[in-house]
C-alpha cells in the first residue's frame, strides 16, 4: 500500500507534467545526501542554519548532526566589558555573552550522541570551568579541530581534555590578557598523539620558562604545524618534531635560547623575539629542506649557528638593534647568521641589517659569504654615505643577480618643538609612508 507522502509526490509530479503551473513542486533540495546539505549549510552564518531546523524532522536532523559549528560570529569578545563587582554580574546574565554561551552550550549538549563534530570555533567570555565544560562535549563527539578565543577574569589551565583527545587534528588556543597556564610537562608529554597543528597565544611560562623536551618525537609525532605567540617567561626552547613543516614564533621577547632542528622543516618565522639585554643567548638552526626563513625584528642573539640550509629559496633578515650595545660578539653573530643563508635565492635586507654590515668595512669585507645562487635581492636603506661599503659589499657577494630592488627609507626626521617654558627642543620621531623605491636589473 503506498502512503501519503508517496501518493501526494506522484500527484505533484503529474500537476507539473500537465503544466499546471502553481507554487507545487518536488522538494528537491531535501531529497539531496547529509553530506551535500551540510556542504551548503556550511556557507550560511550559524544562527540562519540553525533556523532551518524548524522546516521538519529532516532539518532538525541536519541541523543535529551539522559536523562544522562555527560560533564566532554571534559572540565577539569586545561587546561587554567583564568586571568582577556584583552590579555588573548581575546585568551580565542577560547580556549577549551569556546567552551566546548558553546557546553554545544546548548545541552542544542537545546534539545527536553518534554525530562528530568535524570543526568548533567560538570567541567568548567566560569562567574556566565554563571553557572546560564546552571543550569536554566537544572531545565526547571526536572533534578534530577546535579554534577558540577566550577571555576570563584571571589566569586558567591548559584544558587536560584536549590532551588526551585521539581524534584532535587541530587545536589553537588564543587568550586575551592574563592568559593560561600549561600543564606540568610530565602531562603534557603523555597525549597529542594525533595532532597535526598547534597554536598557542599568550602563554604564561614564568614558572616554566624552558620548553626543552615538549615539542619532541615522542610528544607531538604528527605535528605539522606551530605557532607559538606571546610566551611570557620563556627562556629556553628547543623544537625538534620531526614531522614539523612549518614553524612561527612571535612576541617571545625574553627568550634567550633557540634550538630548531627539523629534517622536514619547510617554512620558519621568527618575529619580535629574544631578549635585547641578555649576555647570553644564542640560536641555532639545523633544518636541510628549509625553504622560507623569515627573520622580523629579532633583537641580536650573542651567538647563531645556521647550518644545512641547503635548499633555501627566501629569506628576509630584520633586527632589533640597541646601538650602544653592538659588541663584537653580535657583529659575529650577525655575519654567522648570515652565512647560513648564502644558498638562497631570493634574499630581503631590512635598514638595520644594512647598517649593521656597512658598521666595519673589513668585517663586511671578509666576512661575508658569497651568495652564489642569489637570483633577487631587496635592500631597505637609508643610503647614507656610511652605508656605501656596506652595500658594495653585498653587491660583490651576489655574482650571479638578475633583479635587485632598493628601497630608499627615510626612517627619521627633525621635528621642533616648544616645551612648557617656551624653550626650543629638537628630538627625531619616526616619519612613516616617505620612501621611494627604485627597481634595477642587471644583465644576464
Amino acid at each position: 500500500m503506498e502512503t501519503r507522502s508517496v501518493r501526494r509526490k506522484k500527484l505533484l509530479n503529474a500537476e507539473n507534467e500537465g503544466g499546471g503551473g502553481g507554487g507545487g513542486g518536488e522538494d528537491r533540495i531535501s531529497d539531496l545526501p547529509d553530506v551535500v546539505l551540510h556542504h551548503i549549510l556550511f556557507l550560511l552564518p550559524i544562527r540562519s542554519i540553525a533556523q532551518t531546523s524548524v522546516l521538519s524532522k529532516r532539518w532538525r536532523h541536519l541541523w543535529s548532526s551539522f559536523p562544522d559549528l562555527d560560533f564566532t560570529s554571534i559572540d565577539p569578545i569586545g561587546n561587554v566589558t567583564m568586571n568582577i563587582n556584583s552590579t555588573i554580574h548581575r546585568k551580565r546574565v542577560h547580556s549577549p555573552i551569556s546567552k551566546g554561551i548558553d546557546f553554545i552550550t544546548q548545541v552542544l549538549t542537545r546534539r545527536d550522541r553518534n554525530s562528530d563534530i568535524n570543526i568548533l570555533r567560538f570567541r567568548a567570555r567566560l569562567s574556566f570551568s565554563r571553557l572546560n565544560g564546552l571543550i569536554r562535549l566537544a572531545v565526547r563527539h571526536n572533534v578534530q579541530e577546535l579554534d577558540v578565543e577566550v577571555a576570563t577574569n584571571d589566569y586558567f589551565n591548559f584544558p587536560r581534555s584536549v590532551i588526551t583527545c585521539e581524534s584532535l587534528r587541530v587545536f589553537k588556543m588564543k587568550s586575551c590578557y592574563p592568559g593560561f597556564r600549561l600543564p606540568p610537562s610530565s602531562i603534557m608529554k603523555g597525549g597529542f598523539r594525533s595532532l597535526h597543528n598547534l597554536s598557542l597565544s599568550l602563554l604564561i611560562l614564568h614558572e616554566q620558562p624552558s620548553l626543552l623536551d615538549l615539542f619532541t618525537d615522542s610528544s607531538f609525532p604528527h605535528l605539522k604545524k606551530l605557532n607559538l605567540d606571546a610566551c611570557f617567561g620563556l627562556k629556553h626552547l628547543n623544537v625538534s618534531c620531526r614531522s614539523l613543516e612549518d614553524l612561527t614564533l612571535e612576541n617571545c621577547f625574553q627568550l634567550d635560547h633557540l634550538n630548531i632542528s627539523g629534517g622536514r622543516l619547510v617554512r620558519l618565522r621568527v618575529a619580535s623575539c629574544f631578549d635585547a639585554y641578555s649576555g647570553n643567548s644564542c640560536v641555532k638552526i639545523d633544518a636541510t629542506r628549509l625553504r622560507t626563513i623569515l627573520w622580523e625584528y629579532n633583537a641580536i642573539t650573542e651567538d647563531s649557528s645556521v647550518e644545512n640550509l641547503t635548499s633555501l629559496h627566501e629569506a628576509s633578515m630584520g633586527f632589533f638593534v640597541l646601538h650602544e650595545d653592538m659588541s663584537a660578539a653580535k657583529l659575529w653573530s650577525v655575519s654567522n647568521f648570515l652565512s647560513g643563508l648564502s644558498h638562497a635565492y631570493c634574499l630581503t635586507l631590512e635598514s638595520q641589517c644594512v647598517e649593521i654590515v656597512s658598521k666595519n668595512n673589513h668585517f663586511a669585507g671578509v666576512l661575508l659569504h658569497p651568495f652564489n645562487n642569489l637570483k633577487s635581492m631587496e635592500l631597505r636603506t637609508s643610503f647614507n654615505k656610511h652605508n656605501i661599503s656596506g652595500l658594495a659589499c653585498i653587491f660583490k657577494s651576489s655574482p650571479a643577480l638578475h633583479t635587485l630592488i632598493i628601497k630608499i627609507i627615510h626612517d627619521y626626521k627633525t621635528e621642533r618643538r616648544l616645551d612648557s617654558n617656551g624653550t626650543e627642543t629638537y628630538g627625531t620621531c619616526l616619519a612613516p609612508g616617505k620612501n621611494d623605491t627604485g627597481n634595477l636589473k642587471a644583465k644576464s
